[in-house]
């Protein structure tokens, strides 16, 4: 299972929120690439780098960024976050994203999405599965839809889609654990890659993701709060 920190961006500096609600946001670093240093330093590969500026204006805002830390480290960043264009992507990709992750656009603008999928193939184009009480939530989750998240995701893979990430956002950045039965029923449902995201607080943790088939897990708060260490991730690595 690959372990990957996530760096969430706003106004430049190094942010966690709770549950998705831009008011809870607290400041962790405000040198976003001296955070990726460190993680790389002790033996992370991979990078889950969140524009949440650009996942609220609806289009790329922390381009610059992304530019940096790729071509300053030798992680391999999945970068997600108001992608919106065809102009975004390509800016994401020539930034240095090894892959991005499109969740809004994948419920607003199918087409345009599956185009994304057609271009550039599914190894590079991830299916973001936020979801809250089972349903889909766009926008930086301040929208929600009708969508079942399982549903959403056994059709998107009907469509070419091998790489998802799913968040359940009434864990996200709580530090209470994972949600193991909806990846659970994904697995049994799916043979998707699945990321599982939110809620992470310990190894014990992972160590679960990881027995239920989970291809990576993402964590975020459980490292900045200091609840895992570096040098545990570095063993996991």
């Amino acid at each position: 299972m690959r372990i990957i920190p996530a760096i969430d961006i706003i106004d430049g500096k190094c942010v966690r929120l709770s549950k998705g609600d831009y008011s809870t946001k607290k400041i962790y670093n405000e040198n976003p690439l001296e955070v990726a240093k460190e993680l790389e330093a002790n033996g992370i590969q991979y990078l889950h780098l969140v524009d949440l500026d650009g996942a609220k204006s609806q289009h790329i805002v922390n381009n610059k960024i992304l530019e940096l830390i790729a071509s300053k480290t030798n992680l391999k960043i999945d970068f997600g976050g108001g992608l919106k264009s065809d102009e975004d992507v390509i800016t994401a990709f020539d930034c240095g994203a090894n892959q991005i992750t499109g969740g809004s656009i994948a419920v607003k603008n199918a087409t345009l999405f599956l185009d994304w999928l057609k271009k550039y193939g599914a190894d590079k184009i991830i299916l973001g599965a936020d979801s809250f009480n089972r349903k889909i939530a766009t926008h930086g989750w301040v929208e929600n839809s009708d969508l079942d998240v399982v549903d959403f995701i056994k059709n998107y893979e009907t469509k070419g889609i091998r790489q998802v990430i799913c968040t359940d956002i009434a864990k996200d950045g709580m530090l209470l654990g994972t949600s193991n039965e909806l990846y659970v029923e994904i697995l049994m449902q799916s043979n998707v890659k699945l990321i599982a995201s939110g809620g992470v607080s310990s190894i014990k943790d992972l160590e679960l993701l990881k027995e239920i088939g989970c291809d990576g897990a993402i964590i975020g708060k459980a490292i900045y709060e200091g609840n895992i260490s570096l040098k545990e991730l570095q063993k996991l690595c």
